[in-house]
């Protein structure tokens, strides 16, 4: 049986990230309808679906290692994982917020010139580096959720979940580029972005368990409070909460500090509006906190 709380983590992550990696190819592709390119919409999958395969070899080649390794060296690299993961998103939160604004239009002048420089093959390139970033941050952030569920039930759960949300941000894709005002990308951000800080913050704590248990971490590892008998961690809502939030019934102090400093931290900040960027290549972008779908889809053709 799939656990559901990593189903709903792999849920999340699929969907933010592939709604992400889905604007910027429906932008480039809009920008190709529009300027009569529209026959070299397929090199640009192509590089798109290059993209996610390198991503999807990347994740599988490091899950398999890190449970290949023995104790303490697999909780090390475990701990390592799951601290990167919630770095990574973190870095990506926060540079798509700076982004959004001039998304549009950067995009825009990189296909136009990769259509002067490089031909079909150079938009294949284009949109290979532009969803790769996005795929490996994506692979890494769910091998840290794999890796910090329990058991195969929990790593399935985060698989099957992420290939619900990418198949559903395929389908928002579509939707962008067909010129829907339907989408509020920018709540959808938002909301999303939330929900990843706190998913990120329960990695942060289960690294901390992980190097509390082989001895590197030695202070402040009594438990800080004890709710076994209330809502256990692994039935219920607690293996829910489990698998989404890294929740533990019994947390050592220096995991549950190190929980609530980075959601103390990174939460505010991220809700905190951007400052501007820098001006862009297409003076018409709207400038906006976070991608809407008035700031970022393609005009219908």
């Amino acid at each position: 049986m799939i656990d559901p709380g990593a189903l709903l983590g792999g849920l999340v992550t699929g969907l933010r990230e592939g709604v992400e990696a889905a604007l910027l190819i429906a932008i480039i592709a809009g920008f190709l309808a529009r300027t009569g390119s529209g026959r070299a919409i397929p090199r640009v999958l192509l590089g798109a679906a290059a993209a996610v395969g390198v991503s999807v070899v990347l994740g599988v080649a490091i899950y398999v290692f890190v449970g290949g390794l023995r104790s303490p060296y697999e909780q090390l690299l475990e701990a390592g994982t799951m601290v990167a993961a919630a770095a990574i998103v973190t870095w990506m939160l926060f540079w798509m917020k700076r982004q959004a604004a001039g998304l549009r239009g950067t995009l825009q002048a990189r296909t136009a010139h990769a259509l002067d420089q490089g031909g079909l093959w150079g938009l294949t390139l284009l949109a290979f580096t532009a969803v790769i970033r996005e795929g490996i941050e994506t692979a890494v952030f769910l091998v840290g959720q794999a890796t910090a569920a329990t058991g195969s039930r929990g790593a399935l759960g985060v698989l099957v979940g992420a290939i619900l949300g990418l198949a559903l941000a395929t389908g928002i894709g579509v939707i962008i580029y067909a010129g829907s005002r339907r989408i509020d990308l920018r709540l959808f951000f938002r909301i999303t972005g939330i929900l990843l800080v706190f998913i990120a913050a329960g990695l942060v704590s289960r690294a901390v368990h992980e190097l509390v248990e082989i001895g590197v971490i030695a202070v402040a590892t009594a438990p800080a409070f004890d709710l076994v008998a209330v809502l256990p961690e692994d039935s219920g809502v607690g293996l829910v909460l489990r698998a989404l939030f890294g929740y533990s019934a019994a947390p050592e102090v220096v995991a549950l500090v190190a929980w609530a400093a980075y959601v103390g931290v990174v939460l505010p900040l991220y809700l905190r509006a951007a400052r501007p960027p820098a001006p862009v290549a297409d003076p018409a972008a709207e400038s906006t906190a976070e991608p809407t779908a008035d700031a970022t889809a393609p005009a219908s053709t």
